[in-house]
């Protein structure tokens, strides 16, 4: 009787673990390092002989973080695709990227996603100078996790995932020039501005700071970042070389074409010093003090103290 007991349990307990062990497939690519093509709109990852492949517009990744707790959500749809292969051989970028792949490896089963939703955190990378704690945006880093998706296999069955992490994407930025010569003007409106080939730097700049009048030593006049009175712009342009004749007009030019427009956070500090340059001349050294540039959701530090430029003034 405990001999046929003893086999009755182990009977059981073997059928349990068969029902338990069904087959299910599982892709597990978050180890793997997210990758790009050059000539389409394809992020991908390999693994050994295995890719996943996720295709949306070039426009989604933007160069401007998302608010905390509100990511960008796609649906997955024919604009907005997830494909996962598996090969009968070691994939390389090139079966994913070029016009005409490699003829091997071949896909032996695909799946494609057809529902679900694509969430993207979008958040910027800085480089930070200590010297002086300024701050540059090198690059920005696009956290992408799907939610509730379901991969139709192809032989008719399905593969569903409330969460599958797909990973990292790194977006490079271009860094901004800041090519500028130290030497501003000013136009009668009251405008300061400096330029190069390709950016401007502008300061709605209160008058009161650019008197025809010494400072004492050590007692530079000082101001805030505004609004409107003492509003800092940095633009950077594109189609065309930026030329004296695109400031002081009544109408903004439309060209060279602005291409980012970072403005002045309101509290920064403007101080200015003022020196004599020869007989009724006068010279102001602009000095912007932990002021912050922001475009959208993106911002950097000019530092403790940028010099803005030097301005020239006759009584």
């Amino acid at each position: 009787m405990k001999r046929f007991l003893g086999i009755l349990i182990c009977t059981i307990v073997l059928n349990s673990c068969d029902d338990g062990d069904l087959v299910v497939d599982k892709i597990d690519f978050s180890a793997v390092q997210t990758q790009s093509c050059t000539t389409n709109n394809l992020l991908y990852k390999l693994n050994e002989n295995e890719s996943l492949i996720l295709n949306v517009p070039a426009t989604t990744f933007s160069n401007n973080p998302t608010v905390t707790g509100v990511p960008t959500i796609l649906d997955v749809n024919a604009t907005n695709q997830v494909v996962y292969s598996f090969y009968n051989g070691k994939v390389v970028s090139g079966n994913i990227c070029d016009l005409i792949p490699p003829a091997t490896p071949n896909v032996n089963s695909q799946w494609k996603a057809s529902s679900g939703k694509i969430e993207i955190v979008i958040t910027d990378i800085k480089k930070l100078d200590e010297t002086n704690n300024s701050t540059r945006i090198t690059g920005y880093n696009n956290n992408i996790v799907f939610k509730n998706i379901t991969f139709n296999k192809g032989d008719g069955t399905s593969q569903f995932y409330e969460t599958f992490a797909f990973g990292d994407y790194t977006k490079t930025a271009d860094p901004l020039p800041f090519a500028f010569n130290g030497l501003l003007n000013i136009c009668s409106n009251g405008q300061v501005y400096g330029f190069s080939a390709s950016e401007s730097f502008t300061l709605n700049i209160d008058s009161a700071l650019i008197a025809n009048e010494v400072t004492a030593p050590n007692t530079p006049r000082k101001g805030v970042i505004g609004a409107t009175v003492n509003k800092l712009v940095y633009s950077l342009f594109t189609n065309g070389v930026v030329s004296p004749d695109y400031f002081c007009q009544a109408t903004v030019p439309l060209l060279p074409t602005v291409s980012q427009e970072w403005l002045g956070k309101i509290g920064g500090i403007i101080e200015v010093t003022t020196t004599t340059n020869g007989p009724n001349v006068f010279k102001h050294v602009i000095i912007l003090k932990n002021v912050t540039l922001v475009k959208g959701n993106s911002n950097f530090q000019l530092g403790n103290s940028y010099k803005y430029g030097e301005l020239q003034t006759t009584k």
